[in-house]
């Protein structure tokens, strides 16, 4: 089992900046990737970016790439979002998850364990 803790997350101005941590306990294997989603307002929730617990290989979603930097602490447990240059769409429940598996994945259905999300507000 994994426990997966998100903080963070608040109200901040366009163009601003905002990071969050997810903070995981259990077991999280070398073979683990960890992953941001996020949900906007009345939509579905998407993919925002990945990381390897072993290794660091990194991959984002076209809307966030150059502008969120996912990193992660293996010493602490923890991933990390910083998020800059913020937009208004950028507003959204953002969700930690974790996965074990042979190849990488963007998918909801193949992330068994998920935080409880925190919410990040981008006003214009």
């Amino acid at each position: 089992q994994v426990q997966l803790v998100e903080s963070g997350g608040g109200l901040v101005q366009a163009g601003g900046s905002l990071s969050l941590s997810c903070a995981a306990s259990g077991r999280i294997s070398s073979g683990s990737e960890m992953a941001w989603f996020r949900q906007p307002p009345g939509k579905e929730r998407e993919f925002v970016a990945r990381i390897y617990w072993s290794g660091g290989t990194t991959y984002y979603a076209d809307s966030v790439k150059g502008r969120f930097t996912i990193s992660r602490d293996n010493t602490k447990n923890t991933v990390y979002l910083q998020m800059s240059s913020l937009k208004p769409e950028d507003t959204a429940v953002y969700y930690c998850a974790v996965r074990t598996g042979l190849w990488p994945s963007t998918a909801i259905r193949d992330y068994p364990y998920w935080g409880q999300g925190t919410q990040v507000t981008v006003s214009s």
